[in-house]
């Protein structure tokens, strides 16, 4: 139980972020797939979080909630940091890309 629960917490830092700066040097194409691919990213991480979540610990495993507790947060975070970047690199196509619009 503990070990999948330090699993997922590892996993959750493997995060491929893109400065913004290099968004405007993105064709509109590029653009499209990174918001498709940090969309995945995004559910993919949700799903983690909903099983970390879900996970019942054993009584007796000592510390158990708090690395639960730990790794959804963890994950939380993850997620507010992709959808920060979606919104930007949203932004950067409505604004390059006048067929996103």
């Amino acid at each position: 139980m503990t070990v999948i629960l330090l699993a997922a917490a590892g996993c959750s830092s493997t995060v491929a972020s893109i400065g913004p700066a290099k968004y405007d040097k993105m064709s509109c194409s590029e653009l499209n797939v990174a918001l498709g691919d940090t969309a995945t990213d995004i559910s993919r991480t949700a799903i983690a979080r909903g099983k970390v979540a879900s996970t019942s610990v054993p009584t007796w495993l000592l510390g158990g909630e708090r690395v639960k507790t730990a790794v959804a947060n963890r994950e939380t975070a993850k997620i507010e940091r992709l959808q920060q970047q979606q919104q930007v690199m949203a932004a950067m196509r409505k604004q390059r890309c006048p067929s996103s619009q």
